[in-house]
């Protein structure tokens, strides 16, 4: 049995999340013990919000949800690798990822 690490960050651990189908990264969320429990327990990602400092499952109110197909641990036991299969935008902006800017110079484009 893999015994995640959740003593690092003041009881989060912070999540990888990749579509399933492409290997792209969609964004970085964070886990405490309750919502990885959630999440093993009805396969949609549910996270920790930082900002709201409550359980947060993702597409709750947009209804981009994220179907849960892997959990993957780092060798650290610290850091996990979240494939889902996404509905919709994974970013609140309304892009499919939340990386779809780049840095070049000293500027963001």
């Amino acid at each position: 049995m893999i015994k995640l690490d959740f003593s690092k960050q003041g009881g989060l651990i912070p999540c990888i999340v990749q579509e399933e189908e492409t290997n792209e990264v969609l964004m970085l969320a964070y886990m405490n013990e309750e919502s990885l429990e959630k999440t093993i327990e009805t396969g949609l990602a549910t996270y920790w919000s930082r900002s709201r400092n409550e359980l947060w499952v993702k597409g709750e109110t947009s209804g981009h949800v994220q179907h849960v197909s892997q959990i993957l641990v780092d060798c650290d036991q610290d850091t996990l690798l979240i494939k889902v299969r996404q509905e919709g935008a994974a970013c609140h902006t309304g892009k499919h990822s939340c990386f779809y800017r780049t840095i070049q110079g000293k500027e963001i484009l």
